[in-house]
């Protein structure tokens, strides 16, 4: 699942579809999912630091925007997290996952 995943770039939606079967809460779900993320980013990282650091670096302010935007919305959006009911993140999470399945296969069945 994770060459599937590394291949199409869905591997959080996949990852996320996994985590719905575990029934965590809320907070738990999205730590946990922001865990792996870290751990999967940061062992990729020094690979395309090592084979593109040249083309990184020619993109540096978007990386560097990128970045602030990302730490942004991780603090906005824990306190947004905060503020919705267990009973709608569980809804809106099986509506994006359902979507994005959707898409995937309207996807696999065009090509």
């Amino acid at each position: 699942m994770w060459l599937l995943g590394g291949l199409v770039g869905n591997q959080g939606g996949i990852r996320s579809a996994a985590l719905v079967g575990f029934d965590l809460p809320k907070r738990a779900f999205v730590g946990t999912a922001t865990a792996i993320g870290l751990f999967v980013d940061g062992a990729r990282l020094p690979v395309y630091l090592m084979t593109q650091h040249a083309k990184i670096a020619a993109v540096w302010d978007w990386v560097a925007l990128a970045t602030t935007g990302a730490v942004i919305g991780t603090v906005l959006g824990s306190h947004m997290l905060q503020r919705i009911p267990e009973v709608w993140f569980r809804r809106v999470l099986a509506a994006v996952l359902a979507t994005l399945g959707a898409v995937m296969l309207g996807r696999a069945l065009q090509s």
